[in-house]
């Protein structure tokens, strides 16, 4: 979608707050008087009230909206910006473009970031499955085990999706079950030499393994070189944008760019769209 493109379909705050209701209750029939699609908006408010009085439907409840004062419009600009991003949106890109404060701006990116987490994924087919560590230089201990390190494992399938999620650690009783709930019994999964992966084999999948220790990092198709380059579009937009990530906010920034790469072929922002009216 290009500006021109959202700008005619949401001009104003009435505009978007109409789409909302509409997406959200289609056309509502009232309870009280059984009338079809006769709401209209309550003055200046968020709420909108059937002709005959009795009855009222508001669209931001229970949405990532609810009890924001913000304008919809400029929530609906945040989710483009969000969309058109490659890299990601700093709070502090939104306070700017949206013109409000950056607690608000803050608030609003995190409430966008609710709708990116992906569910019930299944992979199937060849799976690559590696980890990897998220979180700023510190002197001391470097790599698995640093203190200011937080881990996250992931699991891709060749020319289709990905799912990844922030673990404690990355011993095998950790990732083994989410290896297990994610990926189909009998697909080919590749990994490293990690001691962690040593039982995939014995749960029902075709394991094979790449030895980085000794620079083997292709073997015929046998590599996790799409997983890997997950990895680094993720530290690279997590460095260039946001600069430092807490691991209590950690996954949600997974998420995104989870969401992101598994709509790298198709458009983004109205499949995002259609998520706005769920229940948070």
């Amino acid at each position: 979608m290009t500006i021109q493109q959202f700008n005619r379909d949401f001009p104003d705050n009435t505009a978007c707050l109409k789409w909302l209701l509409k997406e959200r209750f289609g056309k509502p029939i009232c309870p009280k008087c059984g009338r079809l699609n006769k709401y209209h908006q309550q003055g200046k408010s968020s709420h909108f009230v059937c002709v005959c009085g009795g009855h009222q439907l508001s669209p931001k409840k229970n949405t990532i909206f609810e009890k924001s004062d913000t304008d919809l419009y400029k929530w609906f600009y945040a989710l483009y910006m969000f969309s058109t991003c490659k890299n990601g949106v700093s709070a502090k890109e939104l306070q700017t473009k949206l013109g409000v404060t950056y607690k608000t701006a803050w608030r609003i990116a995190h409430q966008i970031r609710k709708l990116f987490a992906e569910h019930h994924i299944k992979l199937s087919g060849t799976v690559e499955a590696d980890e990897t560590y998220i979180g700023g230089r510190k002197s001391g201990k470097r790599g698995r085990g640093a203190g200011n390190k937080t881990a996250v494992f992931g699991m891709v399938k060749r020319n289709g999706v990905i799912k990844a999620q922030v673990v404690p650690n990355v011993k095998g009783n950790t990732l083994q079950p989410i290896l297990n709930q994610t990926i189909r019994k009998g697909t080919l999964v590749i990994t490293d030499e990690l001691l962690s992966y040593n039982k995939v084999g014995q749960n029902g999948y075709n394991h094979q393994t790449v030895k980085h220790a000794i620079k083997e990092y292709v073997r015929g198709k046998i590599h996790t070189n799409n997983i890997e380059g997950f990895w680094s579009q993720l530290k690279r937009s997590l460095d260039g944008t946001h600069h430092v990530v807490s691991a209590k906010h950690l996954q949600s920034y997974v998420d995104e760019f989870v969401y992101r790469y598994n709509h790298r072929h198709g458009i983004v922002f109205e499949p995002l769209m259609a998520r706005v009216g769920r229940k948070v």
